[in-house]
């Protein structure tokens, strides 16, 4: 590294370093998790396609929300970006109905305290994006939690400007990926505070790990789709008959293969950039 850095700790994901007293460093890693669980088998330039369509991403929604980013370096996978006070629920926003909202609606009818409309089927798209926060956990699973509970973690009138931002960056993403032939199911934003008491969008925006990307093409609601993201590796984990404690299972060549080249496809529909010319110049995403 360029400067000095002290190692601050690791996620399933990145490790983070501090800069200075106002800037951090994100470094992606190749690492992958699936069910909450990091696997021993990394997939080749993950790590960068999360940190190169992060930074298409802010750079195309600042005029929605503010974000975190100082600078992309030039290894393609490290983020220089400002501190912020992270706030303690992951927002999710689902414009169709999989994964955990599936789960909610086939045992109650309602997602994190939707009411959503009878008779819907796995995958099908809803009648308008729903925010559906969760709890962030520091072991095991995130568990999705009500609009009154979010309230009670972050006050009523901050859940109110992350629900309207996390709907109108959901619906800007939604728009351009529809037209590039990905449908967004669902995302994952995680929001700061700045030192000014502004609302900041953090960590990583509309990435492979953060989202349901499904081919547009192919969709069929009614079963599970198939997708640009994690959802190749979960399944290949469902075959095992895994416990989903770890340690986690290794991969074959043929899903990290696989995974690595729907990370890729991914990043190259959405950015309408060549993955070799990220990696040539990382800023290409930014400019």
């Amino acid at each position: 590294m360029p400067e000095a850095a002290l190692h601050l700790g690791s996620g399933k994901v990145r490790e983070l370093y501090s800069l200075d007293d106002e800037r951090l460093l994100l470094v992606a890693s190749d690492r992958i998790s699936t069910f909450d669980v990091v696997l021993p088998t990394d997939i080749p330039d993950k790590g960068r396609v999360l940190t190169g369509l992060s930074g298409f991403w802010f750079a195309r929604t600042r005029e929605i929300c503010e974000n975190h980013l100082l600078a992309l370096r030039s290894d393609g996978r490290s983020t220089e970006c400002r501190r912020l006070e992270m706030l303690p629920i992951e927002c999710v926003v689902r414009g169709y109905l999989a994964g955990s909202g599936w789960k909610d609606y086939t045992a109650t009818g309602t997602v994190c305290g939707h009411e959503l409309p009878a008779g819907l089927t796995e995958s099908a798209e809803l009648p308008e994006p729903i925010f559906t926060p969760a709890t962030k956990a520091t072991t095991g699973h995130d568990e999705n939690i009500d609009r009154e509970q979010a309230a009670e973690l972050v006050g009523t009138d901050r859940l109110a400007e992350v629900e309207w931002v996390a709907i109108a960056l959901y619906r800007h993403a939604a728009e351009h990926a529809g037209q590039r032939g990905i449908l967004i199911a669902d995302t994952k934003f995680e929001f700061g505070v700045d030192d000014e008491g502004r609302l900041v969008l953090g960590d990583e925006a509309l990435t492979p790990d953060s989202s349901r990307f499904w081919p547009a093409d192919e969709y069929a609601p009614g079963g599970s789709q198939p997708s640009f993201d994690k959802q190749f590796v979960r399944d290949y984990c469902e075959t095992l008959g895994w416990d989903k404690t770890p340690p986690g299972p290794e991969l074959p060549d043929s899903v990290v293969t696989g995974t690595r080249a729907r990370y890729v496809e991914a990043f190259e529909k959405l950015t309408g950039i060549s993955f070799d010319a990220y990696m040539a110049d990382p800023e290409v995403v930014v400019r």
